[in-house]
């Protein structure tokens, strides 16, 4: 697929109209003849654009190195230069950290995660206080405008949950455990909530299970204690590193197949899992899109004073499913899905 391809034509594309939309008018020109060159195509972007990205997902991470891709590519498409920082875990105020780090380098933009708002709250505003325009990516639909942020780049976490929660009723669940990995992030308890809400509109009941992102086997053996005292007949997890332990777990106790199995976010296991039917969904938020598009945007804002309207662009939820995961799988191996 030439999907990297037609990104970058779109982006020139986009270049093309925002600059003239914010040009002076000019009287009209005779029509010149058609040639076989290629059309000009508009100037490109100014060389000394910077711009920082901090999120609260490493690089390594599966799910997180699609976001970086989607970066990287868009930095290389525009030719500006792009930092992208982390914390080596789940922490809050180490994030926070690094957002100041940056903000004293003054970028001209900054793309951050908002997993808990509260804690980075002040951080986020100081930037915007600084002049600097700031995007919002993945967490933080909820709580984006509060904090000055421009715009959202995404999904709404509640009513994704809530999506997968109707798929999973339909397909005759009544029992379901939701798996929060990191509770205390905002969108993921949002994904909870609004899967928990579907299941109990369509007459059935479930409850949340914390576990322990950073460890796998803790997480696997959480799953089959709740699994033991038998009903469970549905699990949602928020993202691969659940879904891989409660798969584990599923396979341990002789469940494959009797307890149906979905996920949140994509990763070469996911997928595989879904195409050998060992799991229903995975629902999509093209991560890939949350790092690519937010550093278009604040270029063309820097260079031209331009911005979508509307507060939140989505990027999700859709759905993967054993019907489309075979052509899903060959992005994946390119890093875009």
């Amino acid at each position: 697929m030439r999907h990297h391809q037609t990104l970058r034509a779109l982006v020139g594309s986009m270049a093309l109209l925002l600059a003239a939309a914010c040009s002076k008018p000019e009287a009209p020109k005779p029509a010149q003849p058609s040639t076989s060159e290629a059309p000009a195509t508009a100037a490109a972007p100014k060389k000394d654009i910077k711009i920082a990205v901090v999120t609260h997902g490493q690089a390594a991470d599966t799910f997180w190195s699609v976001v970086k891709n989607g970066v990287d590519n868009a930095a290389k498409d525009l030719g500006v230069t792009v930092t992208y920082n982390a914390p080596q875990t789940f922490d809050m105020v180490a994030m926070s950290r690094l957002i100041d780090a940056e903000v004293a380098k003054k970028p001209d933009g900054l793309v951050v995660s908002i997993p808990d708002a509260n804690a980075l709250s002040q951080s986020i505003k100081a930037a915007v206080a600084a002049g600097i325009p700031v995007i919002s990516i993945n967490s933080g639909s909820d709580a984006y405008k509060q904090l000055g942020v421009l715009l959202h780049v995404g999904q709404t976490e509640y009513e994704a949950g809530f999506g997968g929660g109707e798929k999973m009723a339909a397909s005759g669940v009544k029992n379901a455990l939701c798996i929060n990995h990191e509770v205390g992030n905002a969108s993921l308890d949002l994904r909870c909530k609004g899967f928990l809400d579907a299941i109990t509109k369509a007459g059935g009941t479930g409850k949340v299970l914390a576990v322990n992102a950073a460890d796998p086997t803790d997480s696997q053996q959480k799953v089959t204690a709740s699994l033991a005292g038998g009903g469970i007949d549905g699990i949602l997890t928020l993202g691969p590193l659940g879904s891989n332990a409660a798969l584990a777990a599923l396979k341990q106790g002789g469940n494959l197949g009797k307890v149906k199995l979905g996920t949140f976010d994509l990763t070469p296991d996911v997928l595989t899992g879904i195409k050998d039917g060992e799991l229903e969904f995975a629902i999509d938020q093209q991560q890939y899109l949350q790092g690519y598009l937010p550093i278009v945007l604040l270029s063309q804002y820097k260079q031209y004073g331009v911005l979508p309207a509307g507060g939140i662009l989505p990027t999700g939820p859709g759905f993967v499913t054993k019907e489309n995961a075979a052509q899903v799988i060959e992005l994946a191996k390119k890093g875009i899905r």
